[in-house]
């Protein structure tokens, strides 16, 4: 029973790439011409830009900003990654645009392993790895001579929601966390969707199991895919599985090199999001927070404890009415930008 729930948080939740085509010797491989999947806005200028993290891991990211800035003075700047096993040329990619058409100089970035950032073994995710992703993303900003290193923020969407939040209980430089239609990764791993599975038997079985799958990547030299979201669509799969299919498989999302649009993470990976949980220290985040969740998405209850635990005056918690978990990836009737735009504006003066 939980194997089969790993199956399916790691296949429906989160994916992976097809293997990547090197053409750098960092690992990383970059498309110049305009590959989202989100219109190209007129009034936004973007390119390509690499960074490191302290694991030495280059990163790819897409630098946003307004076409009539200004360089001479110090603009505030917002770090973007999500969802889960998405791409920058996804949903991240959409709130960066956005962001940037209302005045913020935005990075949205592929984590180490994953899309055009470098890292080999491919496919591989990790709460530590990519929680300093964030940071390293905090790091390169922090060095452009027309940001203000003092107005920093950063944006996680779905599972990278709880990355961000675990990111602002480590790194001080962070002024302001959003976190939209957030998944504690280590949580619904370990525990399964709503708890349900939270017992010491079924994980010590997980774990087996996947250990067993670890000899064989060994001997095998090749790493088992989990699977991305599932297809072809079973006809009574949970609605919000098939709101990810409508996203991820259809052109509304699809992307080539996004880890849910094919065929999985390796499945190794949910060996230390079991282990490792994320979000122990984040009632102690002194910096802005807001989490967003719709009303009607299944995942709403990451959001709400999450906050639960969040202290201090400068933390909220929005609810988007008759909002999806997938709403918040594209929808721009649902994505609060209005609002998001304004908490960024007063908790990073």
């Amino acid at each position: 029973m939980k194997t089969a729930l790993i199956c399916l948080v790691v296949g429906a939740v989160i994916g992976c790439t097809i293997a990547c085509f090197y053409c750098n010797n960092d690992g990383t491989h970059i498309t110049n011409r305009w590959d989202k999947v989100f219109t190209q806005n007129e009034n936004v200028i973007n390119h390509k830009v690499k960074f490191k993290n302290r694991y030495g891991i280059t990163l790819v990211g897409d630098l946003y900003m307004p076409k009539n800035i200004n360089k001479k003075e110090k603009s505030p700047a917002i770090a973007v990654a999500g969802p889960f096993g998405a791409v920058k040329e996804q949903s991240s990619g959409l709130y960066a645009q956005e962001m940037a058409q209302r005045g913020f100089v935005t990075l949205a970035f592929d984590p180490s392993f994953t899309g055009e950032s470098g890292g080999n073994v491919r496919n591989v995710a990790s709460p530590d790895i990519n929680t300093e992703d964030f940071s390293a993303a905090v790091d390169y900003l922090s060095t452009l001579p027309y940001v203000d290193e003092n107005k920093i923020g950063i944006i996680g969407i779905c599972g990278w929601g709880g990355m961000a939040i675990n990111a602002a209980a480590m790194d001080t430089r962070i002024k302001a966390t959003v976190a939209s239609t957030m998944y504690d990764m280590t949580r619904v791993i370990a525990n399964g969707y709503f708890d349900a599975d939270d017992n010491a038997d079924i994980r010590f079985a997980t774990k087996n199991a996947l250990n067993k799958q670890r000899t064989t990547d060994y001997k095998t030299g090749k790493y088992a895919l989990a699977g991305g979201v599932v297809d072809p669509l079973p006809n009574d799969a949970p609605q919000f599985v098939k709101d990810y299919y409508a996203y991820y498989k259809t052109p509304r999302g699809y992307h080539k090199r996004s880890l849910n649009s094919n065929n999985g993470w390796n499945k190794t990976s949910a060996l230390s999001f079991i282990n490792m949980p994320i979000l122990q220290r984040s009632d102690e985040i002194r910096s802005a927070v807001l989490v967003i969740h719709g009303e009607n998405a299944h995942s709403r209850y990451f959001g709400e404890d999450a906050f639960a635990k969040l202290r201090g005056a400068n933390k909220e918690l929005m609810i988007i009415p008759g909002a999806t978990h997938v709403d918040l990836y594209d929808n721009m009737e649902k994505i609060p930008f209005d609002k998001i735009e304004q908490f960024f504006d007063k908790n990073m003066q």
